[in-house]
């Protein structure tokens, strides 16, 4: 149907709109509340409940917490296992070598949780305070008003086909109005990006830089886990010039989260991020973890990794940037949800007593989020000289407190690709693997991801010609090797290759978006509760 055929959509009102249900977005709505109960607060969720899109580590500092929900011991979150001990290893082939942990990384008074059981948690504690909670509905576009500002948004229409068109199942979206929009969507989020873009807002920054987190969660053999321990490790499976590393945290009832996060940074156009994590669980010291156990869950999302350099302006007219939207995980710390929640409550704070988006930048920019960002402003890209560089750099920067006059650069992680015909990559002794899931489709499934297949495509190819002409000469086609999930397929159709989108695989983590080395993925919002239904991820 023409959309000069539509009718006029539907129009609730609101005084703050909050787009995400992370933890970002529900501390902003539940301090707002808490601070003028009065006004009218939604919360706009595209997952299929509060949660089922959220996955991080995850131990988090739980001082932010104490500030918004200063009883939450007497009733925590389902997940939540003090920190015993931390440990840090490097890893070869067969070995591994103990390392002093860094002052960032000890956990001594943090919790284990699972960020997306947290949020589970935090949403009826926001819907008592008065804030509608909408989970299943997809914020698709914003709306600007005549003044130019940001003045809400639209939720996408479900029971779309493939083409367009609607079905018997059609339901038009509405159009959310509010003076003050709240964008806490995650790492590199669909309105977010184009609202950034819009304003400008990252005109100042540096490129931001990213990672991807790749994360399991097994049940293991009866005596294997140790509630409360804190392990991270270096090295193997990644050659020294790709930054990453793992994290396993032991939680209770003989759960392990198993997880590894890559540097989208990498040059090597044929690296497989996915099999580098499956690699890991064949070292010696994490299979002896895992055999006898089973896999529960598994996902991947990307993170922003930037930090200071590459924090954008987080105010435009009508709305503000909180969280990962504007990219404010501390990459040394291997944390953001104290960083996350910070910044939705000083939000929330300054709405409260402003009213208005404007001043928030200068606010957030002279908070211990920002000052916490500038003393490790130089230990991520310190690792673009390789691991021993970068982890000397880190411990210099460590003492120094970030207080050497200089500030390292960052580039764009879509332009560290080498051109197949110009690169060797390194062996790096990986080897035959036994453990589940055996290839990306699998892991998929632990995903519990669900589309419509026919619903229109949410990964959009700006220039398809580009996909089986300059991209396969130059670098092979990376979009089938980055995916976590399989998405990305090239297939012989009548003696020619095309590329196939398996959408329906999607987990919404945006890294085609972020690694094409084109900049010719825009990844867009699909129906709501369409993605993955993440289970204490």
């Amino acid at each position: 149907m023409p959309e000069s055929d539509m009718p006029e959509r539907e129009i609730m009102e609101y005084d703050v709109i909050v787009v995400g249900a992370g933890p970002s977005g529900l501390a902003c709505a539940i301090r707002l509340k808490q601070l003028k109960p009065d006004l009218a607060v939604a919360v706009i969720e595209k997952g299929a409940e509060v949660g089922a899109h959220i996955l991080s580590g995850a131990v988090i500092e739980p001082e932010p917490l104490d500030r918004l929900i200063p009883d939450w011991r007497d009733d925590p979150p389902p997940i939540c296992v003090p920190v015993e001990n931390d440990e840090l290893w490097y890893l070869t082939a067969d070995k591994r070598y103990r390392l002093p942990t860094p002052p960032q990384q000890r956990n001594h008074g943090n919790f284990i949780v699972s960020l997306g059981a947290l949020c589970a948690w935090l949403a009826p504690r926001a819907e008592a305070l008065g804030v509608d909670v909408f989970p299943g509905y997809a914020a698709s576009d914003v709306v600007i008003n005549e003044a130019g500002a940001v003045g809400g948004v639209i939720i996408g229409d479900m029971g779309v086909d493939r083409e367009g068109q609607p079905k018997d199942t059609f339901v038009q979206g509405i159009e959310i109005h509010a003076p003050v929009t709240v964008l806490g969507e995650g790492c590199r989020g669909h309105l977010s990006k184009q609202l950034i873009r819009r304003f400008e807002l990252d005109a100042q920054a540096q490129p931001q830089t990213y990672g991807i987190g790749m994360k399991e969660l097994w049940r293991v053999a009866p005596g294997k886990s140790k509630p409360g321990l804190v392990q991270h490790t270096a090295g193997w499976p990644l050659d020294p010039a790709i930054y990453g590393g793992s994290f396993i945290y032991h939680l209770d009832k003989d759960r392990v989260a198993l997880g590894y996060v890559v540097g989208l940074d990498y040059g090597d156009p044929d690296f497989v991020p996915f099999e580098a994590f499956q690699q890991l669980k064949h070292h010696p010291m994490v299979r002896d973890l895992l055999e006898g156990g089973e896999i529960l869950s598994s996902g991947a999302r990307a993170l922003t990794e930037g930090g200071y350099q590459a924090l954008p302006r987080t105010e435009m007219p009508g709305a503000l940037l909180i969280g990962d939207s504007a990219g404010l995980l501390n990459v040394p710390k291997v944390k953001g949800t104290h960083q996350a929640i910070r910044s939705g409550m000083l939000a929330a704070e300054h709405l409260a007593e402003s009213g208005s988006p404007e001043g928030y930048d200068a606010r957030l920019r002279g908070s211990e989020i920002v000052s916490e960002l500038h003393k490790v402003r130089n230990i991520r890209p310190a690792f673009y000289k390789g691991f021993w560089r970068g982890f000397l750099t880190s411990a210099i920067e460590t003492v120094t407190l970030g207080k050497l006059p200089r500030t390292l650069p960052l580039h764009a992680d879509h332009s560290a690709l080498h051109f197949e015909d110009r690169y060797t990559a390194p062996d790096r002794a990986w080897r035959e693997r036994e453990l589940p899931p055996r290839d990306r489709l699998a892991s998929v499934y632990f995903a519990a991801t669900e589309h419509d297949e026919d619903q229109p495509v949410h990964l959009q190819i700006l220039e398809p010609d580009v996909c089986t002409t300059r991209c396969t000469e130059e670098y092979g086609n990376p979009c089938t090797r980055f995916c976590p999930a399989a998405v990305y397929e090239m297939v012989e159709e009548g003696g020619k290759q095309r590329l196939q989108i398996n959408s329906a695989n999607c987990v919404h983590c945006k890294t085609c978006d972020i690694k094409d080395p084109y900049q010719i993925i825009n990844w867009v919002t699909p129906e709501g509760g369409a993605g993955p239904n993440y289970q204490n991820l």
